[in-house]
């Protein structure tokens, strides 16, 4: 389970703090998926960030599992982000110097996993790149980068994803395919999803929609 308690986070813009997340409480349970949705620039992915330990609240308490997350030390924080949770960035964070292959071997090598070679070529394998291991970034398509990207998550079968926009680099077909895999790979193991989205269809088809306006968070219907 995510709980989030009176979270609140705040950015200087020069002279001025701006207040993005105020107070916000809300409980997310295993297993479950949940779209955020909100304008740009609402706090969408400061929220993401935070849950998933990348960034930590001015004030309140995020507990996954019941842990709070805020009182890890540096360690504990980064094994949990290795082991506990996988983040699919809009902007890919793939290592440039690094093919396909290695960028989803490395949080399994980061782990000494004794299988990474053959996890990341299972995970490449799903995401439709098998002919594409030994390729580096620069490459690859834009969407072909987000499957890599996708493939590394899935390769560290976490507990809980967090996703920002992770289909907004590619078609559509491309786009529902990938997303019938990631829910397909949660629901074999009862995994959560939380994902970052502008479309309103992709939103539907999670079981829970949770809406950013003016720094608060709701449920929302479409």
């Amino acid at each position: 389970m995510i709980e989030l308690q009176n979270v609140s986070k705040s950015y200087r813009q020069g002279d001025a703090e701006i207040r993005v997340l105020s107070s916000v409480t809300l409980s997310i349970a295993a297993g479950e998926r949940v779209a955020i949705m909100g304008a740009s620039g609402s706090g969408k992915s400061t929220l993401l960030s935070l849950m998933s330990g990348m960034d930590t609240p001015d004030s309140g308490h995020i507990l996954i599992n019941g842990e709070d997350i805020g009182r890890m030390t540096e360690r504990e924080l980064a094994d949990f982000r290795n082991r506990r949770v996988g983040v699919v960035f809009q902007s890919f964070e793939l290592v440039p110097s690094f093919t396909a292959l290695e960028n989803v071997m490395l949080p399994l090598d980061i782990r000494d996993a004794c299988n990474a070679r053959k996890e990341a070529e299972h995970a490449l394998a799903l995401v439709g790149l098998s002919h594409r291991l030994e390729h580096l970034p620069s490459m690859l398509s834009g969407g072909e980068e987000q499957r890599v990207a996708i493939a590394r998550v899935l390769a560290q079968s976490p507990q809980i994803i967090f996703a920002d926009e992770p289909t907004g680099n590619l078609d559509r077909k491309t786009g529902e395919a990938i997303l019938r895999l990631i829910r397909t790979t949660l629901g074999e193991h009862e995994r959560t999803l939380v994902i970052i989205t502008h479309d309103p269809e992709i939103a539907r088809t999670m079981d829970r929609i949770l809406e950013i306006k003016d720094g608060s968070v709701r449920d929302a219907r479409l």
